[in-house]
């Protein structure tokens, strides 16, 4: 059974590049959105078993969705990865208090991304 995985990142290039790193790794099913806004709407309709967001985002940012997805019952378990351009310790720090379980700097090697899905989900 393959596992599903939610990519929110507005960029398309970065969203294509965080895809093909995840689709290269196993039989997992990426789902991508654009704006924090298409992900809530995404959240109901299928099971993710991660959630991979960017921060700076038009309409809800990541932190914004991350916080949501926190504070609901149904989905504040997924795992979540931020990745982000932000890369002081007063944005990575913002990002783990909110709850997100890791946080990955732009750029990154697809390595990284693929031993944190090894980690959370297999």
């Amino acid at each position: 059974m393959s596992k599903n995985i939610l990519i929110v990142e507005d960029s398309p290039t970065m969203r294509a590049f965080i895809s093909s790193a995840i689709e290269s790794y196993g039989s997992y099913e990426v789902y991508e959105s654009a704006t924090g806004f298409e992900a809530l709407k995404l959240l109901p309709q299928i099971n993710f078993n991660m959630i991979v967001t960017d921060i700076n985002m038009p309409d809800i940012n990541g932190l914004e969705l991350i916080s949501f997805v926190r504070k609901n019952q149904q989905y504040k378990n997924i795992p979540l990865i931020i990745i982000s351009t932000e890369g002081t310790e007063l944005d990575r720090q913002k990002g783990m208090a909110l709850g997100a379980n890791e946080y990955l700097v732009k750029p990154f090697k697809p390595e990284e991304l693929q031993g944190l899905l090894k980690r959370y989900i297999g």
